[in-house]
């Protein structure tokens, strides 16, 4: 671990810069010189987060340009780095400095790691320095949970890639204003607690979650209400049929896996209530600050006795796991899922709406809904919310409109997550976009600042990001290009006389998104060219330049693009879905 030096003026220096500086809005310093060395200077008795977070500074200022930290007066730059309570709760302020240098002001420790972000996020770097970002003013979080679910899931990059990427990208992502990250223990993949392959699994997710804590962010995890071990008895198994008791809105069973548990058989309650448990002792060191329990997609019951299963035998299974862990965490905080109501059986808003309206439960702190296909549950947003309790999102920002998921590269969704918003916002608290991999990382930095800034337009935040990770000087070229990547996504595949095909349903445009492509990739630095990030985006429009000048055929070139997208995401034994298609037929030359 690096360290710094420490400044025994910085106390008096943070309070009178804050009262000099301490403005509503932000306001632009004058243009700065790039600087090669850089002295970061913490606050005495810097606790472990702050340390964490000049570490983290340090390394992405030599990473990214090549920047020399020293301890030296001497130093091209001087960052000072400090917390000063009654900014905002996790909030910060950015001011000029003494000595020409920045002072970063967090009102908690997390305040600094989002200030910290800010100034990395406005800066510009290059292979001979940097130039520090000349954003001053204060920014204060206007929504209290900004998370970010992880899909630990279907051998997907979080579940494969070495912890230390996973690590990295969850530092990276919370320099972005994320709070809360969830991962899942999928129990129906197991033979019990004991399996070999659930304890490497607990361990893995254990390791993230302290990742998590280290940040000084909070570490959740959840469960299907009536979940089940891939063993579970076959006798005591839930019904995922429909066609009665109501379940005839639409023809499809539940997305169920199989081993979910009927809460209505004799013991399953106390069976569910065991799993709950193993899951709080193997996490007991750790701590978990949400409990996510989940009604669908997978699980439920459509048996005569748990039906309306979101009004009956969910709320029946939901309520004595959710007491279960507030006697584990007591200062835990319940999320309940109303994922996918009204799906299979009309009423199920309607009744948990009278239901919490009637008596709230003291047993839920938060309310989660959202849907899948470009909509948000009407219901909600017209009837208000269950005991007027407050709302997450579950904003889809991985399987949107393509298959494989992720497979074809970055799929950014600006305008798309805009539409989900602006319908949404005013009833929202925050929430927990649905992650599957890497490739959506424009989307999660999109969906973070909007929790940030509810008026913040994701096109905004897009520009941003691209000059970020890219280059200021390509915004507009790659911002011009991202649309069309929105625009041309959908796309379907198809089996012909022996040949594979995916058929774009609107290719307006692609040649050009190449072009612009292509046109930022001769301007960067190697550096950026060689990143993951800019990969995954020149790919995406190489593919598609490449379906549509061979008839929706994978051409030689599109396969190796393909074979690059699954090294990147690690995606060798990922399942189908999250697994970029190489095994295709009939490529063309």
């Amino acid at each position: 671990m690096m360290t710094f030096k420490r400044s025994a003026q910085f106390t008096f220096i943070a309070l009178l810069t804050l009262l000099i500086t301490s403005v509503a809005l932000a306001r632009e310093a004058a243009p700065r010189r790039p600087v090669m060395s850089v002295n970061i200077h913490l606050p005495r008795k810097a606790g472990a987060v702050t340390q964490r977070v000049a570490d983290i500074l340090a390394a992405r200022l030599q990473e990214y340009a090549g920047v020399k930290i020293v301890t030296s007066r001497k130093a091209d730059l001087h960052v000072y780095l400090g917390i000063q309570p009654g900014i905002g709760l996790e909030g910060f302020n950015i001011s000029d400095g003494p000595r020409g240098g920045v002072n970063i002001l967090g009102n908690d420790e997390r305040g600094l790691l989002y200030g910290v972000g800010k100034f990395l996020h406005t800066s510009t770097f290059d292979g001979h320095g940097f130039t520090p970002g000349s954003w001053r003013g204060i920014s204060v979080p206007k929504l209290p949970v900004r998370g970010m679910y992880l899909a630990t899931h279907f051998q997907n990059f979080y579940e494969e890639a070495p912890i230390e990427e996973v690590e990295r990208y969850i530092e990276d992502l919370s320099l972005w204003g994320v709070n809360s990250y969830l991962v899942w223990f999928g129990i129906d993949a197991y033979d019990g607690i004991d399996d070999p392959k659930a304890r490497a699994m607990l361990a893995r997710l254990r390791a993230l979650l302290k990742l998590v804590k280290d940040l000084g962010l909070n570490a959740s995890l959840g469960c299907v209400a009536n979940d089940g071990y891939k063993n579970s008895p076959v006798e005591l198994r839930a019904d995922s049929t429909v066609g009665h008791d109501g379940y005839t809105k639409i023809s499809a069973p539940l997305c169920n896996l199989g081993p979910e548990l009927c809460p209505s058989k004799p013991g399953v309650l106390e069976l569910e209530l065991k799993f709950c448990q193993q899951k709080f002792d193997a996490f007991k060191n750790v701590g978990l600050d949400y409990w996510f329990i989940w009604p669908y997609d997978n699980g439920g019951c459509t048996c005569a006795k748990c039906a309306p299963w979101g009004i009956n035998g969910f709320l029946r299974m939901a309520e004595p796991e959710a007491r279960a862990y507030r006697r584990a965490f007591p200062n835990g905080k319940v999320i309940l899922g109303l994922w996918y109501f009204d799906k299979w059986r009309e009423g199920e808003w309607a009744g948990i709406t009278d239901k919490f309206n009637q008596q709230k439960p003291d047993w839920v702190d938060y309310v989660m809904a959202d849907d899948f296909g470009g909509k948000y549950p009407q219901y909600p947003l017209t009837h208000g919310t269950p005991g007027g309790l407050p709302m997450l999102n579950f904003p889809e920002i991985s399987m949107y409109a393509c298959h494989p998921w992720g497979g074809f590269g970055a799929n950014p969704l600006p305008k798309y997550l805009q539409s989900l918003w602006d319908a949404s916002k005013s009833k929202l608290s925050g929430g927990f976009p649905y992650s599957e991999g890497i490739y959506e990382d424009a989307n999660k930095v999109m969906v973070a600042q909007l929790y940030w800034d509810p008026e913040k337009p994701t096109g905004t935040t897009l520009r941003e990001y691209i000059a970020f990770n890219f280059s200021p000087q390509v915004v507009s070229q790659v911002s011009q290009a991202m649309a069309t990547l929105e625009r041309n996504l959908p796309r379907a595949q198809h089996n012909v006389k022996g040949t594979t095909k995916f058929v774009l349903q609107n290719t307006d445009g692609v040649e050009e998104a190449y072009r612009l492509i292509n046109e930022a990739d001769a301007a960067l630095p190697d550096r950026v060219r060689a990143s993951w990030r800019w990969r995954i985006v020149y790919l995406r429009a190489l593919i598609d330049s490449e379906l549509v000048k061979h008839q929706a055929r994978v051409s030689r070139k599109c396969l190796a693009a393909f074979q690059e997208l699954t090294t990147i995401y690690h995606a060798q034994h990922a399942n189908p879905t999250l697994r970029p298609p190489t095994n295709v037929a009939g490529v063309a030359e």
